[in-house]
């Protein structure tokens, strides 16, 4: 695509490539859980007085046929071989536990007590993931690929052959840095690992710099063993560079201070076992790097054997013999205990597949877009707001540590860490209030309203007046992530223009399609880097970041788009391979001011912002802060011309759905119904509450899900009687979709862009 064809938003210029992420199931898979009149049977009792009686009996006996048609529903659901293989890729256990079961049981027949109910909400939490959520992992959650093309009126779909076109099976970094440990243990392959200076200790001349500490004068021969420990060097080399020279011991020493790293470490990224591999390839002793490599050759004949596998059953046969050898092999478990500190991918391997189905977009839906601009606008105000402030705070950091002598990067970090986790925060927390407050004042929306619709030319003065133009804030602020999802009765209506747009997530200050997940299913990085070269024309500094946090950081989030001309810079974290060529450790590094700035100084002479040292801090920070109106019991759907920016949400609290705590189901059906017409509330909704790791689906008119709303709402009042859940419209909805496969089917979805603000610095 020429560069006059790149569709743009103001000074926001998108990617021509884009990802559709949609689920692998399609979006009428839920409506199977709504009984056909049930719902308009169950609205006929008004009060809790007609609870009783003829026609309530009748009301009942219609309920109980109901659950027993559910229950064979769920059953069929279950019995489905893609639903049993995505189960075992989540949950393998569940299959045995849960699912075998639960098929065992006879509706209609056998007492439907509080075990097999427990399965059929468990079959049906499952099922509304599977059917509605636009996830992005495995083959029910295939990554897809669309372009802006202007040939095309709206919306064209290239359904390609079946649901997806590739699917590659990935080690969890984890798995392979267990196997590194075991090999490390291995004295044959000790002198072929390299040692590594930790990145924030400082060699100058016999001293030993760390920030916070007072230098420390070592021997000659430990400068001289510690100033060959680049990761490179394997440690028989440090040997045969200084002869006379105990190097193991001087290592253990250095090793002992916490200076030196000397153990067998993979560096980050979606491939670990290649670059395991390539290590031990280099090994010159042939018995070590035989053992080590038939190690590694035994876990990866698991993990193909996992790939091979073509049903729930002999993906459960793999998975299980893949994690025997590993534990065998490494003395570890194989699968990580679920709880707040642990990462995600629990599992050892994990699955990641490119969606068949391709898209291509054009004009109509670039013009039901474009008020888009007004919200990325604003957020340039969010993040320079937050940079000022940091950088405001950090500059304080920087003066006292200049006051004593030249400013070290690393010191300058560690200076900074009571910043970035304390006043940042509190900052960052404040903007989006703030942010919010603006909108307000900007949409004026009036009390009680349902629905606020504006256009994008009668607010566009108000919304420069609050947020003016201010720009960026530091390198990776240039970005704004989209997630736009489209309401339309299949690609024609799309063609004449009968669409709504809605944004679902607006993530600041990241390009989230460099990560992996998406990278890999790409079917030419090639084009990614090209784009992120147009957007960057110059080398950009890049902190490295730890392998895993339990926050969201794991292989597959992690950022790939980096070019050999981009710099790592390890702070703390040395997670790149040392042998790249430009990797710099914060010890190396010096802060200074320059034209009235600070910057960073490398050891080649090169200058970078210095706030770009913490942009993995602030994107953390600043991602997920756009939000248009406060918080409040209830907020309406916002629409800018033909964009919905915000769909009407409520916050009702746990503890006043009292339908929750009634036992009978078909009253607690009939008083959910009652609750949700009190509330105003639709038929399909998205709940996120603090008790539950996801949001989930509830569609009014299905009992089960009914029942699951009803035990989170349960378990909320039970950990906090003040607590709120927040429910979401569902726009779309299952019937307002325009994905298809070959078969017709079609599926729920939401488009991923990429901007990049092209504004000049403020």
């Amino acid at each position: 695509m020429t560069e006059d064809l790149v569709p743009s938003l103001g000074r926001w210029r998108l990617w021509e490539q884009f990802a559709l992420r949609g689920p692998g199931f399609p979006a009428d898979g839920v409506l199977r859980l709504a009984p056909a009149g049930l719902a308009q049977a169950a609205d006929k009792f008004a009060a809790d007085d007609a609870l009783d009686g003829d026609r309530w009996e009748d009301f009942s006996r219609l309920f109980a046929g109901a659950a027993v048609e559910t229950a064979h529903t769920l059953q069929d659901i279950a019995r489905t071989p893609a639903f049993r293989e995505a189960v075992a890729w989540q949950n393998r256990p569940v299959l045995a536990s849960g699912i075998a079961p639960f098929l065992r049981w006879t509706p209609g027949r056998d007492k439907r007590s509080s075990m097999p109910r427990q399965r059929e909400e468990l079959v049906a939490h499952y099922w509304q993931r599977f059917c509605v959520k636009n996830d992005t992992i495995g083959f029910f959650g295939p990554v897809g690929w669309g372009r802006w093309d202007p040939a095309v009126r709206g919306l064209a779909v290239d359904t390609g052959r079946g649901l997806t076109e590739t699917s590659t099976v990935y080690w969890a970094s984890w798995g392979i840095d267990a196997l590194a440990r075991t090999l490390d243990a291995d004295p044959g392959l000790r002198e072929w690992i390299a040692p590594r200076r930790v990145p924030f200790v400082a060699l100058d001349g016999d001293l030993v710099r760390m920030p916070g500490r007072r230098p420390v004068a070592v021997s000659a021969e430990a400068a001289a063993v510690l100033a060959r420990c680049d990761g490179v060097r394997p440690a028989r080399s440090i040997a045969g560079e200084l002869p006379g020279t105990d190097v193991p011991a001087v290592l253990a020493d250095l090793v002992a201070r916490r200076w030196v790293v000397w153990r067998l470490e993979v560096p980050a990224g979606t491939h670990p076992d290649r670059a395991l591999r390539a290590w031990l390839d280099s090994v010159g002793a042939a018995g070590p790097r035989e053992r080590g490599l038939a190690a590694l050759d035994r876990l990866e004949r698991g993990r193909a054997r996992v790939a091979a596998a073509r049903d729930a059953d002999a993906l459960v046969e793999a998975m299980a013999a893949l994690e025997q050898e590993f534990t065998a092999l490494t003395a570890t478990a194989a699968v990580r205990e679920k709880s707040s500190s642990t990462a995600p991918c629990r599992a050892l391997v994990y699955s990641d597949t490119r969606r068949s189905a391709t898209v291509r977009l054009g004009p109509a839906v670039l013009d039901a877009l474009r008020p888009l601009r007004l919200l990325m606008d604003s957020a340039g105000w969010l993040t320079s707001r937050l940079a000022a402030a940091v950088t405001a705070e950090t500059r304080r950091v920087y003066d006292r540590l200049a006051a004593e002598g030249p400013v070290d990067l690393a010191s300058f970090w560690f200076g900074c860490l009571p910043v970035l986790h304390g006043p940042a925060r509190a900052t960052a927390a404040g903007l989006q209030r703030e942010f919010a407050t603006r909108w307000q004042r900007v949409l004026a929306p009036p009390a009680d309203a349902r629905r606020v619709t504006v256009r994008s030319a009668d607010v566009e003065a108000a919304v420069r007046a609050e947020f003016g133009d201010t720009a960026g804030g530091w390198t990776a602020a240039r970005y704004l992530s989209p997630d736009l999802m489209i309401a339309a009765d299949g690609a024609e209506a799309v063609a004449r223009g009968d669409l709504t747009a809605v944004l679902g997530e607006l993530h600041v200050a990241s390009n989230t399609l460099g990560a992996s997940l998406f990278t890999h299913q790409h079917p030419d990085v090639s084009e990614l880097l090209r784009l992120t070269d147009r957007d960057h024309p110059g080398p950009r500094l890049m902190p490295l970041i730890p392998k895993e946090h339990r926050a969201r950081l794991s292989t597959r989030v992690r950022h790939t788009l980096v070019r050999p001309e981009d710099t790592q810079v390890a702070l703390t974290d040395l997670t790149a391979d040392p042998a790249r060529t430009r990797v710099v450790r914060s010890a190396d590094a010096t802060v200074e001011e320059h034209g009235g700035e600070l910057v960073v100084r490398l050891p080649d002479g090169s200058r970078f912002p210095a706030v770009d040292v913490f942009s993995h801090v602030l994107t953390t920070l600043a991602m997920d802060l756009v939000r248009v109106l406060p918080e409040a019991d209830h907020t309406p759907r916002v629409t800018v011309d033909r964009l919905v920016i915000a769909r009407e949400t409520w916050r009702p609290s746990a503890a006043g759905a009292r339908f929750a705590d009634e036992k009978d189901e078909a009253r607690r059906f009939v008083r959910a119904r009652r609750w949700r017409t009190a509330l105003g509330l639709p038929r399909y909704v998205f709940v996120v509450s603090p008790t539950e790791s996801r949001p989930f689906y509830v569609d009014f008119d299905s009992p089960v899900y009914v029942t699951i709303l009803a035990k989170a709402l349960r378990r909320l009042a039970r950990t906090d009687p003040e607590a709120a859940v927040t429910i979401t419209e569902m726009l779309p909805t299952p019937e307002q979709t325009w994905l298809t496969d070959d078969q017709g089917r079609r599926y729920t979805s939401e488009l991923r862009f990429v901007a990049h603000d092209t504004a000049p610095d403020s």
